[in-house]
């Protein structure tokens, strides 16, 4: 376990005190949330894990109300200026929404928690892909140093790819926090898979950086031929998925059985999500392109 600290820790620049290195993202979350007491401010539509993990009446949610489910730091600070909660957990780029909040602001909200003595609790699994021009991610020892209150979850399984590996990383400045945590984990929770990647992703970074912004070409030009598509409506989205809104007659459930019976494409059909209305919403994934023109050509047949 010291070991594998160490490795995700040295790939930021961190220590390894600093590291908790889980099964997945999802243990870490686990562990994170039962662990932590008292109410606890989330933003809704969200990943389902992480209200899971919480009774509902310990649950404080942002209901997002703007139409392409844009919220800005200054939103949810005034939201929650007067509610008593002892938790935030800001999902940066969202799931399923996309929506970004710059470093700076979430800084400024980390400054905020500071004052208020909150927890604030940043899922940056899928900051990698946004488009900015600064290094978007928190995990940075002079950052983590200054925020005591500061807790960031990453997943190595989805920024990097390697979802089979299951490997995720939490860190925060509250040592003490760290060293429950790791007791939480099981000893082995990590295959030998998992080890050797982060034994050598290091030595790959330059060519995960070139990924990254031929990535974000290939994402804009998805969202321009998604955006061609009679009754379907993209939202704007800073992660490796997007969000879309079915204007037509045709549900999202009904969307999803006709392409995965017809051409064996399986989307997310988000009905199920918190925060909708009763409106249609799918989460598709950004792949490479002649996977994005199949699914646009197959979406085309089914809508038409």
């Amino acid at each position: 376990m010291n070991v594998n600290s160490l490795l995700g820790a040295k790939y930021y620049g961190l220590r390894r005190e600093q590291v908790c290195v889980g099964n997945g993202a999802a243990e870490l979350i686990k562990a994170l949330m039962e662990r932590l007491e008292g109410k606890v401010g989330m933003i809704y539509p969200t990943f389902e894990e992480y209200p899971h993990r919480r009774k509902e009446e310990d649950i404080v949610p942002y209901q997002i109300q703007d139409r392409d489910f844009r919220y800005t730091a200054d939103e949810l600070m005034n939201y929650y200026e007067d509610k008593e909660i002892q938790i935030l957990v800001l999902i940066n780029p969202d799931n399923p929404s996309g929506n970004y909040i710059e470093k700076r602001e979430v800084l400024r909200i980390a400054q905020w928690a500071e004052r208020r003595n909150i927890r604030f609790v940043v899922d940056e699994s899928f900051v990698d892909f946004a488009d900015t021009e600064e290094n978007p991610t928190l995990l940075e020892e002079d950052i983590i140093k200054k925020y005591r209150n500061l807790i960031v979850i990453k997943s190595i399984s989805k920024s990097f790819g390697v979802p089979g590996l299951r490997l995720g990383l939490l860190v925060s400045d509250d040592l003490d926090l760290i060293a429950k945590m790791k007791k939480d984990v099981s000893i082995w929770n990590i295959n030998s898979f998992a080890e050797f990647y982060m034994q050598i992703f290091e030595k790959y970074k330059a060519n995960y950086d070139d990924a990254m912004k031929k990535f974000r070409v290939v994402r804009k030009e998805y969202v321009e031929m998604l955006n061609q598509i009679s009754d379907l409506r993209v939202i704007p989205s800073q992660a490796n998925y997007l969000m879309c809104e079915l204007t037509g007659a045709m549900t999202s459930k009904e969307l999803a059985e006709e392409l995965l019976d017809k051409y064996s494409i399986l989307i997310k059909d988000l009905s199920n999500k918190n925060g909708f209305d009763g409106k249609s919403y799918i989460r598709v994934a950004v792949k490479r392109p002649e996977e994005n023109q199949k699914l646009v050509d197959a979406i085309k047949e089914v809508l038409k």
